[in-house]
């Protein structure tokens, strides 16, 4: 096997987050989840990726990020505008998106969510302001110039397959590695403009939450990302590895101030094959009195090398992050050297690609 042809970066995290409802399911209760057994604590992917999304726009250029959204006609139409189009913009846009593949309702918006990136609306718009009739060019328009959030997540439009993007990470949801019992905080709030003779509630009402050290995971495969993006597959990798460690979901954030950053990452650079390590907390951790993170951090460690040992290749690099170290499993070292040691790694793999 030529390993140059492949490189996945795996990110294995840890953290603790104390008493919190970030991710909440339809009745308003923190999303959970049966593994091994017992109730863990859960995150969902979709989650953790919005708010990864939302942190892109502190480490990328605006030109660099793109929009999920059912008003892809007003981008286009903006577009055109600064082409000079003042007249019928909208129209205009609608007959472009419409020329690509893409069905807009009568209230000028897509039938459904359209990831679009500002480079695909401008170059939409620019076809149509020189009276391009060939639907062919608008497809290949909103083919080509993928922001670096739609190459890393990927892009699917059911009315037309063929403008999809294959995501090139994924994203496991989170769980705790222990086992979780959800509990209720009762509260009250005042009327401050009650009478004075009136000692009741204005409102009374509980909120679900729970704790937990949940284990999390994702994975990059960089030469797909890099089909996509070529010189810019570096610093987006770099960018992505960074949100992952540090955003988090924001539900009821005013409530908890739950924010926290993780006790241990974990980050191996593979040529073989992804590997998620949640099977090392099929069997719950117990606390012992002495909290889950130690326990978890020996349960990761110990599953870790035992899979190394028996399926899967050692990383050809590996590094450790965090309050937690696991020197069994890689040295410790700064979240920015990491990242500086990944992006260099990317940059000579993209390298090697390009000049085959």
């Amino acid at each position: 096997m030529n390993k140059q042809n492949k490189l996945y970066i795996d990110v294995h995290v840890l953290q603790t987050v104390p008493p919190s409802c970030i991710n909440r399911d339809d009745t308003g209760s923190p999303k959970t989840a049966v593994y091994g057994g017992v109730t863990r604590a859960r995150v969902s992917s979709q989650a953790w990726k919005r708010a990864m999304r939302l942190m892109f726009r502190d480490f990328f250029s605006p030109d660099q990020t793109g929009f999920r959204t059912k008003h892809a006609v007003q981008l286009v139409a903006e577009e055109l505008n600064k082409a000079g189009v003042e007249k019928n913009a909208e129209k205009q846009a609608v007959q472009a998106l419409e020329a690509a593949g893409l069905k807009v309702n009568k209230e000028l918006k897509t039938d459904a969510l359209l990831f679009l990136s500002p480079a695909q609306a401008k170059a939409l718009a620019e076809l149509s302001a020189a009276g391009e009739t060939d639907k062919q060019r608008y497809k290949d328009a909103l083919k080509e110039y993928p922001s670096i959030d739609m190459a890393l997540f990927g892009r699917m439009v059911a009315s037309d397959p063929s403008l999809n993007y294959d995501a090139a990470v994924q994203v496991a949801h989170s769980i705790s590695t222990h086992e979780v019992h959800n509990e209720y905080d009762y509260f009250t709030a005042v009327d401050d403009c009650s009478p004075e003779d009136n000692a009741g509630a204005g409102h009374i009402g509980t909120v679900e939450f729970h704790s937990a050290t949940f284990y999390r995971y994702t994975t990059i495969n960089v030469g797909e990302l890099a089909r996509h993006l070529k010189g810019d597959t570096a610093e987006a990798v770099e960018g992505y590895i960074r949100a992952f460690l540090l955003s988090m979901p924001t539900g009821k954030q005013n409530t908890f101030a739950n924010r926290t950053v993780p006790d241990l990452a974990y980050v191996a650079l593979r040529w073989d094959q992804p590997v998620n390590l949640a099977g090392a907390f099929e069997r719950p951790v117990r606390s012992d009195g002495n909290g889950f993170v130690s326990n978890s951090v020996r349960a990761l460690s110990r599953y870790a090398l035992g899979v190394y040992q028996s399926f899967a290749e050692t990383p050809e690099q590996a590094f450790c992050i965090g309050l937690e170290p696991a020197e069994e499993l890689a040295p410790s070292v700064s979240m920015q050297d990491m990242l500086k040691k990944a992006r260099e790694t990317v940059e000579e793999y993209c390298k090697t690609e390009e000049e085959k």
